[in-house]
């Protein structure tokens, strides 16, 4: 019985050589390193093996319980919230609607600021004594007969200061959320739309019965990559907040970051080991899932 011969490729494996190589110097030679270091005392000149110590001594953090709760609020609600607000900006300027271009370009513009220069200006209009946004707030409420110096968006002692940087960081992210959506609209045939407009369904019916379907696919996208980045999101967070008031807005990665800015090296490595391995356990699973029920037109 003949042998299957299976289809050869019309392309030299060489031309993997450039990606290949700079997969392993950018990606898995340093992760092999911080996996390495993370078990070691190490300064810029020498370092010393000692085991599973920092992860030990990582762990005993007494922080690290509110950085972990922050860092899956901070995730779940910029991730959400992406989600939902960018399909229906999508939707919607996916229409065929004038300076359709224009508003596309003034929803994307956010997206190019830069996270830090965006959490300086958003710390100065939140501030809860000279924001602007306060005293918006103290002059709507002057007119219906109220008094009110509006809430301490950054300094409140519970969960308000990290929320409030979630915030921002979906009017900041969202532009490319939308921007993956519009092109998973643009890939659903029109012939959907024609069959279901002859069959009587409204806007609102196509939206739901045929859009959000067949959309899943960049949907799906928009979940990975919301929900890894806020995982991961520490500039937005340590331009507004710091972590502050105190330790009730740091998340994984700002608690990491001020370990290594106070000298301990190690003990920072094997948190942002341990950062991801957190991200994997999470992000794996919820991948696994998505895919499953992946739709394909």
């Amino acid at each position: 019985m003949a042998k299957k011969k299976g289809i050869k490729s019309p392309y030299s494996n060489s031309l993997l050589v450039p990606s290949a190589t700079l997969y392993m110097i950018l990606f898995f030679v340093p992760t092999i390193l911080s996996l390495f270091f993370s078990l070691t005392r190490w300064t810029l000149q020498s370092w010393q093996f000692i085991g599973i110590d920092n992860f030990k001594l990582y762990f005993s953090e007494e922080n690290l319980r509110i950085g972990f709760r922050n860092t899956i609020i901070y995730a779940v609600v910029t991730s959400g919230l992406k989600v939902i607000i960018a399909l229906y900006l999508a939707n919607f300027l996916s229409t065929k609607l004038r300076a359709t271009g224009f508003m596309r370009s003034v929803m994307f513009f956010p997206t190019l600021v830069s996270t830090i220069g965006v959490g300086i200006t958003f710390s100065i209009l939140l501030d809860p004594y000279e924001g602007v946004v306060n005293h918006g707030i103290k002059i709507v409420a002057a007119l219906v007969g109220k008094t009110t110096d509006g809430p301490g968006w950054l300094v409140d002692p519970n969960l308000l200061p990290i929320l409030s940087v979630a915030f921002v960081d979906v009017w900041k992210g969202v532009g490319i959320a939308t921007l993956i959506y519009i092109a998973g609209i643009a890939a659903i045939p029109r012939d959907y739309y024609e069959a279901s407009s002859i069959d009587g369904a409204s806007a609102r019916q196509q939206f739901y019965k045929v859009t959000v379907p067949l959309v899943r696919p960049a949907m799906f996208s928009v979940i990975i990559l919301s929900f890894v980045g806020g995982l991961r999101s520490f500039d937005l967070i340590w331009a507004m907040t710091g972590g502050g008031p105190g330790f009730i807005s740091d998340v994984v990665a700002s608690i990491n970051y001020k370990q290594y800015t106070s000298g301990y090296y190690g003990l920072s490595t094997a948190g942002n080991v341990i950062l991801f391995v957190f991200v994997t356990v999470l992000v794996f699973p919820l991948s696994r899932f998505l895919n499953k029920k992946e739709v394909v037109i």
